[in-house]
């Protein structure tokens, strides 16, 4: 057993070590609990969520992970699609969202939005986002505060495989 433990101990010590570095700061994979990306994201599916945003550049349409400017959700994780970036202009009106005064093609969503909302503007180092299931997502349009601060970013997704059941 003595010699078992020399021989395989730090291995193993190193492999945790290391798994523990790239799921904190590189990578890491998450379960979707909810339906407010449909029909982008299904319920269950994993998403590989890439950590490092210091080296990448957040675009509109690009969906992120990160803690809500919600009471009592502060240790939950959302699951939403960038909408607005700092000092973009936002407002919900006929059914469409319009950025900078510009309607936005939205491919993705399967209906329209039955709600008005703003105009708002992003804040400096803030973000604006929604779910692609926009009547029932409980997202920035209902929040309190509709604007995540970027320290509450914790990735971009990367990669979205879907559930086989």
């Amino acid at each position: 057993m003595l010699k078992f433990m020399k021989q395989w101990l730090p291995s193993i010590v190193i492999a945790v070590v290391i798994s523990l570095f790239v799921r904190t700061y590189v990578a890491e994979a998450m379960r979707v609990p909810t339906g407010s990306m449909i029909p982008t994201i299904q319920i269950n599916d994993r998403l590989i969520v890439e950590k490092m945003l210091w080296m990448t550049t957040l675009e509109h349409g690009d969906i992120v992970v990160f803690t809500p400017p919600v009471a009592g959700d502060e240790n939950k994780r959302y699951v939403k699609r960038l909408m607005g970036l700092p000092g973009d202009t936002l407002e919900i009106k006929d059914g469409a969202l319009y950025r900078n005064g510009a309607k936005v093609n939205e491919p993705y969503l399967n209906e329209q939005m039955d709600y008005t909302f703003g105009p708002v503007t992003v804040p400096a180092d803030y973000y604006f986002f929604l779910g692609d299931n926009r009547n029932i997502s409980y997202d920035a349009h209902l929040w309190d505060t509709p604007f995540v601060s970027k320290d509450k970013l914790i990735g971009k997704v990367i990669a979205e495989f879907s559930n086989p059941f």
